[in-house]
């Protein structure tokens, strides 16, 4: 007989918590081998197609493309060690909880049919305690939860209620489980959580949006895992106080007790989060969720803000010479050398005279920490909006190696293909905004980082040269530092030299 196991949302590293389902890959019913990719999901840093460690047969799904689900939450179900036909096609009475020496037999059985190759922090098995305290609840649990995916999928999660009912009552929503026993896993008093405990949120995003708004999260119920609060939980909370426009919490956020039936705003608690949310009438326009690698940009620039005391200085440059140079190279033949590669090197050596500006401050020690190599960031627009991807160890690298790689990774940023890793670990980012026609900016600085440079179009200008008015290549450089790591005769030695080595590339002859 199958063994039915349930597959979660691994940790997909870098201190990521949760990840949108953006599209299915398999379905109920689908054989799947191991470490194939069952569902491709986007972090708030990259795209990611997460492989199911079990081999088997899918008996159930959880959360719809669009979905955003927290790390843990069940993603899909797999009947294991039988055959199609156990799985899908089990009835309610092949479904009693097996005994102790049964469940080892299967667990034994499964382990063929596993590879233990999952993402970072997902473990290899989940306890055998946990999966017996799970058979004894209430059946009306796992009958409430049940997905509706088709005909076959209940009896065929009821086949292992121990593995099954955990994921099938994450996945249902709180407005459509009345029993007792689903209500129990977030008690709700009077519309609101009380002392009972700790609020269920592991998020700190959702805290955040919760906070910002003024949304007392005790007046929301969650839909995940054991009364987990999601995101989604709280934009539907928000959205509903913005049709109201009062305090008033929408009734599916809420346990449908008589308690509940009573206004929010009649309670000096719940009128808080009124007064400190801004007025917003929900027909001004559309509503853009920040969310995905928006929301991640949005929270990093506003971190950045926050935190760094930045200062930007800036310097118009005559390029010409750097445009003939790059000329002469390409002309020699071999790859093509890219500006973008050029002005990366000039970046590295000015660095290496600064090196002030690639370091970061660990605020809890009262310390800057100067980095011992160049990874280098480079900003890049896609599809999905602004990227970094970053070039590690740029300080080793000739500029046709740096040209290679900033194609690399350019197409793979447009492809919404990159890794986490292309996107961590940048000292130092290089922002050539030029590209959009623009002349200047006040660049935003990538925290952890301590600068950025921003280089602005190279166009035709009136330019004093050799003492006489003479049309050049003109371009604006700027940077933006943090004032922590350095004064401005630091930042403005930095600015000046990489000038001087794009009005004479000579310069960096001294350096090679």
């Amino acid at each position: 007989m199958a063994q039915v196991l349930e597959f979660k949302l691994p940790d997909l590293g870098e201190g990521l918590t949760e990840a949108e389902i953006v599209r299915w890959l398999v379905g109920v019913g689908d054989v799947v081998a191991i470490d194939q990719p069952v569902v491709e999901v986007e972090t708030a840093k990259a795209m990611v197609e997460v492989p199911c460690p079990y081999g088997g047969v899918v008996t159930a799904r959880f959360g719809e493309e669009g979905t955003e689900l927290p790390v843990g939450a069940p993603l899909l179900t797999v009947a294991v060690g039988g055959t199609g036909t156990d799985a899908v096609g089990a009835s309610d009475a092949s479904a009693p909880a097996a005994s102790a020496s049964s469940e080892e037999h299967a667990a034994s059985a499964v382990s063929s049919e596993y590879s233990g190759n999952v993402l970072v922090g997902y473990g290899t098995a989940e306890p055998a305690a946990r999966r017996r305290r799970v058979r004894h609840e209430s059946p009306a649990v796992a009958r409430t939860a049940e997905p509706a995916a088709g005909p076959a999928t209940p009896a065929a999660a009821q086949a292992s209620a121990g593995t099954v009912a955990p994921a099938a009552r994450a996945s249902a929503p709180a407005a459509s489980a009345p029993a007792p026993a689903v209500q129990a896993a977030a008690p709700v008093v009077g519309g609101a959580r009380g002392d009972e405990g700790p609020v269920p949120v592991i998020s700190p995003l959702v805290r955040k949006l919760a906070r910002d708004r003024g949304l007392d999260l005790r007046e929301v119920r969650g839909s995940g895992p054991e009364g987990l609060i999601l995101r989604a939980d709280v934009e539907l909370a928000l959205a509903a106080l913005d049709r109201a426009g009062t305090a008033q919490v929408p009734a599916p956020a809420v346990a449908a007790t008589p308690a509940a039936a009573t206004p929010a705003a009649a309670t000096p608690a719940a009128a808080a989060p009124a007064a400190a949310a801004p007025a917003v009438v929900a027909s001004a326009g559309e509503r853009v969720p920040l969310r995905g690698v928006r929301g991640a940009v949005a929270d990093k620039l506003s971190r950045s803000r926050t935190e760094i005391p930045d200062a930007t200085c800036w310097v118009d440059a005559d390029a010409t010479e750097l445009m003939a140079a790059r000329t002469a190279m390409n002309a020699a033949g071999g790859p093509k050398i890219s500006l973008l590669a050029l002005l990366a090197r000039i970046c590295v050596h000015a660095l290496a005279r600064f090196p002030e500006l690639n370091s970061t401050v660990d605020t809890a020690a009262r310390e800057i920490v100067r980095l011992p190599a160049v990874h280098l960031g480079f900003a890049a627009q896609t599809p999905r909006g602004l990227v970094v991807p970053v070039v590690k160890d740029a300080g080793a690298r000739t500029a046709e190696s740096l040209t290679a790689e900033f194609a690399r990774l350019t197409e793979v940023a447009r492809q919404s293909a990159l890794t986490p890793a292309d996107l961590t670990g940048g000292t130092f980012t290089l922002n050539n905004y030029g590209v959009f026609g623009v002349d200047g900016s006040t660049p935003i600085i990538n925290h952890p980082e301590a600068a950025m440079l921003g280089v602005g179009r190279i166009i035709p200008k009136p330019w004093v040269h050799q003492g006489e008015l003479a049309v050049r290549q003109v371009v604006q450089l700027s940077l933006t530092f943090d004032h922590r790591v350095c004064d401005g005769g630091t930042a403005g030695g930095f600015l000046r030299y990489v000038a001087d080595c794009v009005e004479q590339p000579a310069v960096l002859l001294r350096t090679l």
